[in-house]
């Protein structure tokens, strides 16, 4: 059995994620959220959907973005009428 290097818990589901050439093992997604999902400069929560990454930095929306001086993003486009 592996061990989750988040939780430490040995068990026999374990899948391991490589990133960069250095390889990871955990148990759950939330344990490879934890470690590995980068945090949004501003607020510090983990980035698990898109997010913004501008100035070498991530945030995870356009509002903390905007909170350190990024001025040209958004979370969503001009309104306009919906589909049909």
């Amino acid at each position: 059995m592996k061990t989750c290097e988040s939780c430490h818990n040995e068990y026999d589901k374990c899948f391991d994620i490589s990133i960069g050439g250095t390889s990871h093992t955990f148990d759950s997604f939330a344990c490879a959220i934890h470690a590995l999902a980068p945090r949004c400069e501003k607020c510090k929560v983990p980035i698990i959907g898109h997010g913004t990454e501008a100035r070498g930095a991530y945030y995870c929306c356009a509002s903390c973005a905007r909170s350190a001086g990024i001025s040209d993003v958004a979370d969503h486009g001009d309104d306009a009428p919906s589909a049909p």
